[in-house]
This record gives C-alpha cells, structure tokens and sequence, in this order.
C-alpha cells in the first residue's frame, strides 16, 4: 500500500512540476525578419543593421548564440536576460570588401524561447 502511495504522489508531483513550467516561459518574437540594404559601395566599408527582437513570453528570454551564414557577416546580441514585455537587439555586419554583386545572408539566433531559433536575413547588392 506504501507503495502505492509513493507512485502516485511522485505522480502528482512530476505533473504539477510540468505544468508548472509550461505555465512560464519565454517567447522570441521580431517585427521584421529580413532587410534590404539596396546597392551598397564596396569602398563604402561594413554596413550594419539592428533587428529588434522582443519578448512575448512571461519569463526571460536568454538569446544563448547568433550565428551567421559566413564570415563576411558579423553579429552582435544582447548578451543579457531580456525580461517579459521587453526588447533587445541583434545586429548584423556586412563586410563588401571584395564581394561585389548581389548578396542573401543569414543570421540564426539561438535561445531559449518556445520557438527555439529564429532565422533573419539581409540582402543588398554591392556596386
């Protein structure tokens, strides 16, 4: 009969844990997830751009790595937890030097939000 009992309540207890984390987390979210820098001079140096990346969860959104698709590109994050409701910023750096044409990269972020990762991209053409 101990045992019984012990079954159940490390039941109860394993379902209420559970619940208790799907209750809270966080969400990653981003108004847009690609840009265009047009036609862009390859002696004009890097360009960057700054995608904005909320969270929409009820816990914090920790982004854990930001990987670019190459080299030429560059990221940068908000290394810090970003609390529910508010933002945070990934920013993109394009080097053209000696890439001339059109160019699609992209950047997946990493984190621990419900969706897991996000892919932005930018494009341009390098004159």
């Amino acid at each position: 009969m101990k045992q019984i009992v012990f079954i159940f309540m490390t039941f109860l207890f394993a379902t209420t844990y559970v619940s208790a984390q799907e209750a809270a987390s966080a969400s990653i979210a981003v108004a847009e997830e690609s840009f265009d820098f047009g036609d862009v001079k390859e002696a004009g140096g890097k360009i960057s751009h700054t995608f904005v990346v909320k969270n929409d969860g009820d816990a914090p959104l920790v982004i854990t790595r930001v990987i670019a698709s190459c080299g030429c590109t560059t990221p940068d994050w908000t290394k810090e937890p970003i609390a529910a409701g508010k933002t945070g910023e990934v920013i993109a750096t394009y080097d053209p030097l000696g890439r001339p044409g059109p160019f699609a990269k992209t950047i997946s972020i990493y984190s621990n939000g419900k969706k897991g990762n996000y892919v932005l991209t930018i494009r341009g053409n390098v004159i």
